[in-house]
């Protein structure tokens, strides 16, 4: 029986108040994996004792062994195998690469430091990892705000074949140039939640504020009110998702919400309003606005900031809604402003169902709740259920495959203890036998799945099981 037809035959029994099987019973892991997968601690590109004195006390408080294992495995990721520490101008600089992309990606080297950042004010060598990013990335937005990548030599031109034939304003030091709105919110929730943790400013200098007066000046451009604006992009490719028609994608009518080229999966949208996206604008604003203050960036800076969100938030309410199947209304994916909207999501964040998690929105919130139910359901064309796991895929992987990532997402937007622990048992399932947690995986084949060195999705495991501890202690 599948586990929604399993549901169905439930009725009305409640989800949470199910005997759900032990972790235990998860296959065991081979010889090699248990034996343990990181690098030497001499191989390491970055040690922190406090992330050590973590995985520790982990160990300790996780009773599954492949899920302690996957736990040691995967945590430190980002810091053993990513991370490259320098100076510019006497200033720390930290270039942090996807994994087996040689390149940096906002969104994926802010999300792959992030659990990290509970640590920063016991490990000073942490703490100066994340400085040294966010002048990183602060420089970067600078070199081009439309860029999505950027290579670790400012001069370079890019070496990703893909790009290079892009027909688009490629600068040097950017290694892709596709245009995503989360792309500038991540580097702002890394700066906010670095200052929430630390109450430290000294990474917010004069190239910082630049690049923050450039994050909202390009929101506002995008918004596309009088034009186009400056940002075209085509690229010669079988694959449809690759490029933007006519070099900035389908038409629009301009309703004050900001035009995306591509999804946080680096696929083009159908419509230009990729409303998850929109919501993490407008939580990015709002947290400028909070910084503008202690950071020197002003008040007025901070006014117009929140003017922007509420822009944003009422476009958003008046034209990112759809009619949901259980009654009332849910999220779109994305509109075009005329009417037109398209209902699905894709694992990558920001999602509809990672809206709790980025802070636009509270868990009980019945217009999330909609939306999530058809999210994890077959209303969901990249919803798909399997004998291995089931949960959200995306266009940008093969078909039937889940991600991870969708599951951890999952994970950390309810409080239902039996879902938690269903899609924990679906990722060991799915990561245990190799020992790392990967991109995608086919829904009944543990060995059907792609890119094994992905540093966001162990980094985001280590957040998951790091926040059961806290929450959750019983399920682990």
């Amino acid at each position: 029986m599948q586990r929604r037809q399993f549901l169905t035959a439930l009725g009305a029994t409640s989800f949470a108040a199910l005997a759900t099987p032990a972790l235990a019973e998860i296959p065991p892991m081979s010889p090699q994996v248990a034996s343990g997968l990181r690098l030497p601690p001499q191989q390491r590109g970055f040690r922190s004792a406090a992330v050590e004195a973590t995985i520790a006390r982990a160990r300790r408080a996780i009773r599954n062994p492949a899920l302690a294992r996957l736990f040691e495995n995967a945590y430190p990721n980002t810091l053993d195998t990513t991370v490259e520490l320098g100076e510019v101008d006497g200033k720390p600089d930290t270039f942090v690469i996807t994994g087996d992309i040689k390149a940096l990606w906002l969104r994926d080297s802010s999300a792959q430091v992030t659990p990290y950042l509970p640590l920063v004010t016991e490990d000073k060598a942490l703490q100066r990892l994340f400085v040294g990013l966010i002048h990183r990335q602060s420089r970067c937005i600078l070199i081009d705000p439309y860029a999505n990548a950027y290579m670790h030599d400012p001069k370079a031109r890019t070496n990703l074949s893909w790009s290079q034939t892009d027909f688009t304003d490629m600068k040097p030091g950017v290694a892709e140039r596709k245009w995503e709105i989360d792309s500038l919110c991540y580097p702002v929730r890394l700066s906010y939640l670095y200052w929430r943790q630390t109450g430290d400013v000294s990474a917010f200098d004069d190239t910082w504020r630049a690049a923050m007066h450039t994050v909202v000046d390009t929101f506002r451009v995008q918004q596309r009110k009088e034009n186009n604006g400056p940002y075209r992009f085509q690229r010669t490719a079988s694959e449809p998702t690759e490029t933007l028609a006519r070099g900035y994608g389908a038409p629009t009518r301009k309703v004050g919400l900001i035009h995306s080229g591509f999804r946080p999966s680096d696929d083009a949208c159908l419509y230009p309003f990729l409303i998850p996206a929109n919501h993490f604008a407008v939580v990015s604003l709002r947290q400028l606005a909070e910084l503008a203050e202690p950071t020197g960036l002003g008040t007025a800076f901070a006014q117009s900031c929140l003017a922007l969100a509420q822009e944003v938030s009422d476009a958003l309410n008046a034209y990112g809604r759809l009619s949901a199947p259980d009654g009332g209304d849910m999220w779109a994916y994305e509109v075009d402003g005329f009417g037109n909207g398209l209902f699905m999501d894709d694992a990558n964040v920001p999602s509809l169902l990672s809206l709790p998690y980025l802070g636009a929105c509270r868990i009980d919130d019945p217009l999330y709740q909609r939306t999530r139910r058809a999210v994890l359901s077959r209303r969901n064309p990249y919803y798909f259920e399997g004998k291995v796991l089931s949960g959200v895929g995306s266009p940008h992987s093969e078909p039937e495959t889940v991600w991870p990532i969708a599951l951890m997402m999952q994970i950390l937007t309810t409080q239902d203890k039996a879902e938690q622990r269903a899609c924990l048992e679906g990722i060991l399932r799915a990561s245990a036998p190799r020992g790392f947690v990967n991109e995608s995986v086919h829904k009944d084949d543990a060995g059907h799945f792609t890119r094994s060195w992905f540093a966001w999705a162990n980094s985001l495991f280590g957040e998951t099981v790091l926040t059961l501890m806290r929450t959750a202690p019983d399920l682990l």
